[in-house]
């Protein structure tokens, strides 16, 4: 015996909220792909996204450290990972689709470049006058059409919603640019703006704990921050050497604190909105999932906090443009003499364009495979 999609469809109608998106009114998928008999469609996508190249290659990709650094900071990956376990637990609180959430978490990065940030920027910066790049568009591209898994279409051949989600993948440092075929018009569900707000607090927390692990950040710089000197006294840290277990309390308590105030903040809108359908959610002029006013404020002291002594720090900026460096030369030396690519990516050329194409390969490489790279092409003694 074993539970059917139909079985599981029916308990999500019976349990989830009633502005939940339930995988049995998915709009379905862009090409006839009848489901499993014991997977709703999301599990299905989930699946599918967790079986791609472009997620394995999420390990070695950076997420502030570049990845030779060691090997306990965080890698895009595990990123990935921590942003779909924020994302699951505020799903299951607000009582909607967690297999949803959980995709969309695990898909919302496949397009980020080699070197995060730095890398993306200069890739843009690249291709400028060739419609530019970014890694939001990017993860779309690769679920629809780089990742080749069927003999029948390019892509994941992923349900509506879940490419919706990742289309409308929004924070403070990601903008969408939502076409046509994601009504542009209405916003993201609830599961996806879960997704945005996970994204967001784990990178707060964990780029913290990766500063202060590196010895970039000193603990003394918190108690200048009100907010994180709160934090900080609750868990009785008040200055001094700062041991691993109490940087591990430290975080902790960061998340769970902000997790509160989500559920808490969000909870009242839903009511105060007087949501009942998934278009209520869509319809509003305002994301629903949100923290308190009085957290934005303090997640906007967190974000300059780290800003002015973690992402401006000189061995982060150094990274940085070397990073920039790097991607810039391999860029030139593959469009300057196209011959230096792989056949597989030339044979591109045609379908997508020199430039494209050229960016498509660059974006899909590791930090360490973009270094070796780098190498082949440019160091004297290293074979090509």
């Amino acid at each position: 015996m074993f539970v059917s999609r139909e079985q599981l469809e029916a308990y999500e109608y019976q349990t989830l909220a009633p502005y939940a998106l339930k995988s049995g009114d998915s709009r379905g998928r862009k090409y006839p792909d009848p489901e499993p008999d014991y997977r709703t469609a999301f599990q299905r996508d989930r699946d599918r996204v967790l079986h791609t190249t472009a997620f394995r290659r999420l390990e070695y990709k950076t997420q502030v450290f570049v990845n030779f650094e060691g090997d306990y900071y965080r890698t895009r990956l595990t990123h990935t990972l921590e942003v779909a376990q924020i994302g699951r637990t505020l799903a299951r609180a607000f009582g909607v689709n967690e297999d949803l959430v959980e995709v969309i978490c695990l898909a919302h990065d496949l397009g980020h470049p080699p070197f995060g940030h730095a890398g993306e920027s200069t890739l843009n910066h690249l291709m400028s006058d060739h419609g530019g790049f970014d890694h939001n568009k990017q993860s779309l591209r690769i679920l629809t059409k780089l990742e080749r898994r069927y003999p029948d279409w390019s892509g994941l051949n992923l349900t509506y919603e879940t490419r919706e989600g990742v289309v409308k993948h929004e924070t403070e440092y990601d903008i969408s640019d939502v076409r046509d075929e994601y009504r542009p018009e209405l916003r993201g569900t609830i599961e996806a703006q879960i997704a945005n707000i996970a994204d967001e607090l784990a990178y707060n927390a964990h780029d913290l704990d990766d500063g202060l692990r590196s010895g970039l950040l000193l603990p003394e710089q918190m108690l200048d921050i009100e907010f994180l000197r709160e934090v900080c006294k609750e868990i009785g840290y008040e200055g001094g050497t700062l041991s691993e277990l109490t940087r591990h309390r430290l975080i902790r308590r960061l998340i769970g604190l902000q997790v509160n105030d989500v559920v808490t903040t969000t909870s009242r809108a839903i009511e105060d909105a007087g949501i009942n359908t998934v278009e209520d959610v869509q319809r509003l002029p305002y994301n629903l999932v949100k923290h308190s006013e009085a957290y934005q404020q303090l997640n906007r002291i967190h974000k300059d906090f780290l800003f002015k002594n973690l992402y401006r720090h000189f061995r982060v900026v150094r990274m940085s443009r070397k990073a920039g460096r790097f991607l810039t030369e391999l860029f030139t030396a593959y469009i300057d003499e196209p011959a230096q690519l792989p056949p597989s990516v030339r044979e591109k050329f045609d379908a997508r364009g020199q430039y494209r194409a050229t960016t498509d390969y660059i974006a899909g490489m590791t930090d360490r495979f973009a270094l070796q790279e780098w190498e082949r092409l440019h160091v004297p003694f290293t074979r090509p």
